[in-house]
């Protein structure tokens, strides 16, 4: 027996004070409409309706399973109501993992905008550069910037793909001079992010070199390699989504245009594809959208 739809038959008995006008509204037949409350009666063991051929009228349980009937299915079309309601108007709290590159050098680009076409959407955004467990850390959604990622039980969007470009300031050029070459490159100070691991440069025809930075400067945050390149540090290599508004605002120039460190792609990943919360699916969008536009 599918209870709800017996408790949904009985309450339409009551209100319209009969089988027959109960069928009508349901659209179906008045022996259909007996058998769900008999089987309703029969599951819980009490007579809910006194009927005879020419009346009903409810007994003692029946009027106390009415009023608790009335109350369960106002809940659960309500709670239906507010699920659709939120398909059609994304809201609710959306809880993000992004690395410390978005969180502070790219959110002032998209946040405001995001926040101003969805403003029932309120955002828990957690920055940091090692991967989280989504389902484990209650996350909705994460962006990650790497290499190709290997098979994962998540659904994993691609969102661009990047070009890693050499930059250094505009007083540290001046300073130092422009390097031609890949041979001048070593003569300068190269900034690394993480470890001072050899730089494999790739030109435009595919050929590739290996220069080895020297040790004077590497940091564990792309915010703090961002802002001693700023600085007039060095060399450093970011993603050109990463520092296109330097390079464009002239704080930042591309050091060998020619060549770059590989690329890196920028996905968006979240638990299940299947039913996936509105909120989710508009965010996902919205970044794919942003993207799209500094590609």
């Amino acid at each position: 027996m599918n209870q709800m739809l017996a408790m949904r038959v009985f309450r339409c008995i009551v209100e319209a004070q009969g089988f027959s006008a109960a069928a009508e509204r349901l659209d179906t037949t008045h022996s259909s409409v007996s058998r769900h409350l008999q089987q309703l009666e029969s599951t819980l063991g009490v007579r809910l309706i006194n009927r005879n051929t020419r009346r009903m009228s409810l007994t003692a349980a029946g009027e106390r399973y009415y009023t608790a009937c009335v109350d369960i299915l106002d809940r659960v079309d309500a709670a239906s109501q507010a699920v659709a309601q939120e398909r059609e108007r994304p809201s609710g709290l959306l809880r993000i993992s992004a690395p410390l590159v978005v969180g502070t050098l790219e959110l002032a680009h998209w946040l405001p905008a995001f926040q101003q076409r969805y403003p029932d959407i309120q955002i828990d955004l957690s920055c940091s550069d090692p991967f989280v467990d989504l389902v484990a850390d209650g996350f909705d959604v994460a962006i990650r910037i790497c290499g190709p990622l290997a098979d994962s039980s998540l659904v994993a969007r691609l969102l661009t793909v990047s070009p890693m470009v050499m930059v250094a300031s505009s007083a540290y050029v001046f300073r130092r001079g422009l390097p031609r070459s890949v041979a001048e490159l070593n003569e300068h100070r190269l900034l690394t992010f993480a470890s001072a691991t050899p730089w494999s440069l790739v030109n435009e025809t595919g050929e590739s070199v290996s220069v080895i930075p020297d040790s004077s400067f590497h940091t564990d945050t792309i915010s703090a390699l961002h802002a001693c390149a700023l600085a007039g540090g060095g060399v450093a290599a970011f993603t050109l989504a990463t520092v296109q508004d330097d390079l464009l605002a002239g704080r930042l120039v591309r050091i060998l245009p020619e060549y770059t460190l590989g690329v890196r792609h920028y996905y968006a990943l979240y638990p299940h594809a299947r039913n996936l919360p509105a909120k989710v699916r508009v965010f996902v969008d919205f970044m794919a959208e942003y993207y799209q536009r500094k590609s």
